[in-house]
């Protein structure tokens, strides 16, 4: 990264932010501490506001975006698995949106059709409400608007269905045995009563049913029974109905302008983001300034820009203890294990980029425990098939360039074990065949010699965690402290391998002699920041750490697991296929078997593969040497959501 400083005249300030977006290689710092009470700088310059521009910007990005919306949901339109954005060309762009006073008013058309279809659509509620309300009273023959006769009452509604119609009867006719009560059926929640009362009675009647949760019925100023007013309700929704089919057809007609909302949507992005990096500059009446970060491979891009614009310029490199963005530039090979390393936390702008230096190991221990030449084939061409197709970008597009060469790791491997969708070709042969065939594993069976393929695993765990300590060391040497790098990784190094040497009976003097040495010297020297007995201390409790290298290499044994359990459940599902036998009813069952079973376990081990081989990464690798922390470097680009400007120089 280069520290970047840039003075310029403020008639080109709006020029020079549109062209530095379209390079979209800067970061644009904040310059707020600039501004505080403490500061020089206040007395000098001024925060450049454009808030009213951004409000602007942002309630016609909602505008669009509903209609979009709208659009979609209307004419039925299926969102895409991968949304992606459209690759247009810069001159494309600007066409479509040439006559920008056309697509506001198409815009405000669709949004006055909208406007009507909510309001029909809130009338269709308030009378579907209704119709619902009066269904429960749809055999009363009582005209709605009858409250009762010259010394009666009519008291119609309902009480919770858990109550009792008897002990309610009883209640009533206790005290005003004159009282008529008839039930008008139930639902599932409430029960519906018709209360003829004399008007003396009517307190008493009121009383009992409040102390059953009595709900009063009120039609408000509806005439007629319920059944006629349920067929006015049904009429009046008939015709709403219909006024709301016309307007939806009038709207699936806007269908023709959706790309070019499209554009429209992510020119107002363009634009709102433009004045809102502008309140990230400070200015004086005739001058800007403004302080950002970008990669030393753009420098010369940049200053070719700032220089067309006559500003007056600075590029320098952090200093030693200076914080700033980070950005992962890694080669086409590596650069898609990217996604591991952000899915855990981007490195100290001050430490090192671990992807290179895992990015091989990831994609073997993957390979390894999902283990399956044929699941890896599967997962190869799906992602292939999704790169070519739909194009995903970011994070997306370097998952499935890293699934892919997952996906080729796990054929390799599948080979080396003998794995295609288990011993399926075995089972066919025998089951259907009477034949015996296998196919053989270029190296070995693990199922049939797994310490063989734990031993591999320990030693492929062991060359993984060097190479951590060895970045350790890498680390403290590059800070000035190459003593650190050989009392806390050298020393290590020695034990280390003298252990193995002496446990494999392999040179075993050197190996005794350097076990011995290693020990020693970290016994020694791993207290050596400390004072007094804390030296000894110290020293004791860094060579106690030999513990969690054992624990750290005894968890590479999960490749075998996996491993084993992958072509294990692949053996189980062809053995439970081939129980009916050959025949039709036999080849019926296998294939519904086939399906199930190995879809079932190419996604849960290819899950736990994934899973587990970061897991190796983030605590056995990482913990060696990784030091997180970064902010990611976010430049100031043209971040759109439909649409991808393509300029030549960027092809």
């Amino acid at each position: 990264m280069k520290k970047l400083s840039v003075v310029g005249h403020a008639s080109v300030r709006r020029e020079l932010m549109l062209r530095l977006m379209e390079l979209g290689v800067v970061e644009i710092a904040s310059q707020e501490d600039k501004l505080s009470a403490e500061s020089q700088w206040k007395e000098l310059v001024k925060g450049v506001s454009r808030e009213g521009d951004v409000v602007r910007f942002e309630n016609w990005i909602g505008r669009v975006k509903q209609v979009l919306d709208a659009i979609e949901k209307h004419c039925e339109i299926k969102s895409p698995m991968l949304k992606t954005r459209k690759q247009v060309s810069i001159g494309r762009f600007e066409e479509v949106l040439q006559d920008r006073n056309a697509v506001e008013q198409k815009v405000y058309d669709l949004l006055s059709h909208l406007g009507n279809l909510s309001k029909l659509q809130a009338s269709h509620n308030k009378v579907e409400t209704t119709r619902l309300s009066l269904l429960p009273w749809k055999d009363l023959d009582i005209p709605l608007e009858t409250r009762g006769t010259g010394s009666t009452d009519l008291i119609i509604g309902a009480i919770p269905v858990l109550a009792s119609q008897q002990d309610l009867a009883a209640s009533i006719m206790e005290k005003a045995e004159r009282t008529l009560m008839q039930s008008l059926g139930q639902d599932a929640e409430q029960q519906y009563l018709l209360l003829i009362c004399l008007k003396e009675d009517r307190a008493i009647v009121d009383d009992a049913l409040k102390s059953f949760s009595f709900n009063r019925f009120q039609p408000g100023d509806m005439e007629g029974t319920a059944e006629e007013n349920i067929r006015q309700c049904e009429e009046q929704l008939k015709q709403l109905e219909e006024k709301k089919h016309l307007i939806i057809e009038t709207i699936r007609r806007f269908k023709e302008y959706q790309e070019q909302f499209q554009f429209f949507h992510d020119d107002l992005i363009l634009h709102r983001n433009l004045a809102l990096i502008k309140s990230r500059l400070l200015a004086t009446r005739e001058t800007f300034f403004m302080e950002g970060w970008l990669p030393r491979a753009a420098a010369e891009k940049v200053e070719a820009v700032l220089a067309e614009k006559e500003c007056y310029w600075e590029m320098r490199d952090p200093e030693k203890d200076e914080a700033h963005p980070v950005l992962l530039m890694n080669n086409p090979l590596s650069s898609p294990f990217e996604a591991i390393t952000r899915l855990y936390a981007l490195p100290d702008s001050r430490a090192i980029d671990a992807t290179p230096f895992f990015a091989l190991s990831y994609a073997i221990f993957f390979g390894m425990m999902l283990s399956d030449a044929a699941y890896g084939l599967i997962l190869t061409v799906a992602t292939f098939v999704i790169l070519k197709k739909f194009k995903p970008e970011g994070m997306t597009e370097k998952m499935m360039k890293m699934f892919f060469y997952c996906g080729i790791s796990t054929i390799f491997w599948g080979l080396m074990f003998g794995g295609f969708f288990g011993d399926l070709v075995t089972v066919v042969a025998k089951t259907f065949f009477d034949a015996d065939v296998a196919i053989k594993p270029l190296w070995f069976n693990p199922m049939e010699d797994p310490m063989k393929l734990l031993m591999f695993s320990l030693l492929l765990g062991g060359i993984h965690l060097f190479v951590g300590m060895g970045l350790h060391a890498y680390m403290a040497i590059r800070d000035g402290r190459p003593l650190d790098a050989f009392f806390d990784t050298g020393l290590w190094y020695i034990l280390l391998i003298g252990l193995v040497l002496l446990i494999a009976g392999v040179a075993s003097p050197i190996g005794q002699w350097m076990s011995i040495a290693g020990a020693a010297g970290i016994l020694l020297t791993g207290g050596r920041h400390n004072k007094g007995l804390g030296k000894l201390v110290g020293g004791l409790g860094s060579l106690y750490g030999i513990t969690g290298y054992l624990s750290d290499v005894l968890s590479y044994s999960r490749l075998l697991a996996l491993g084993l359990a992958t072509g294990v459940i692949a053996s189980v599902v062809n053995t439970l296929g081939s129980l009916a036998g050959g025949g039709i009813t036999g080849l019926i069952l296998f294939i519904i078997a086939f399906t199930i079973g190995h879809s079932y376990n190419i996604a849960i081990n290819a899950l736990g593969s994934f899973v587990h081989s970061c897991r190796l990464q983030y605590v056995e690798f990482f913990g060696k040497f990784y030091a997180s922390g970064g902010e990611s470097f976010e430049p100031f680009h043209e971040n759109t959501k439909y649409i991808q400007i393509i300029r030549e120089e960027n092809r």
